[in-house]
């Protein structure tokens, strides 16, 4: 059994041997990017941030229940008792043009300098789109038990996209 044992080590560290020498050949030349493509277009920007942890720390001591994820992407929303919810939306893939094209009677919007876009949720309560890269955005969300319409709503959002603006990365 210890021979079965040291074989696999020993292979192991063979085939590490080698991929590492493997690795070590220089070709001559200069390096160039590849045109067209950038190199951070399939990185996720928000890569290490967690949509819930985020909202939490934004409403910390506000009588908000703990953020819930409401979907496998980087969603979450926090509920609080006889007032509303706060929702988070970390979205790596879209930017405010798909915003844009995808909800009615946006407004432009300016959070903390940064590009944003502001719309009514249809079943009511306001919600603010900051643009975090071309392809990338951050979407705050307000709704009030006082009312659907209620324009407090989108001063909430508002207040809450500033509270969360210098957490975000900044993309070139």
């Amino acid at each position: 059994m210890t021979i079965n044992l040291r074989i696999p080590h020993a292979v192991t560290g063979a085939c590490l041997a080698a991929t590492m020498a493997a690795c070590t050949t220089t070709v001559a030349g200069t390096a160039s990017p590849i045109s067209g493509v950038s190199p951070t277009a399939n990185a996720d920007v928000f890569a290490g941030l967690n949509a819930c942890q985020v909202l939490d720390q934004l409403v910390a001591g506000e009588g908000f229940n703990p953020g819930e994820n409401t979907s496998r992407r980087n969603e979450c929303g926090a509920l609080k008792p006889r007032f509303g919810s706060y929702g988070l939306a970390l979205d790596p893939v879209q930017g405010l043009r798909e915003y844009r094209e995808t909800n009615d009677a946006v407004t432009d919007v300016s959070v903390n300098g940064r590009n944003a876009l502001q719309a009514d949720i249809p079943t009511g309560g306001c919600a603010i789109a900051i643009e975090v890269g071309e392809h990338a955005r951050a979407l705050v969300q307000v709704a009030l038990v006082t009312s659907p319409r209620d324009p407090q709503a989108c001063v909430d959002a508002q207040a809450l996209a500033e509270k969360l603006e210098p957490l975000l990365p900044k993309v070139p």
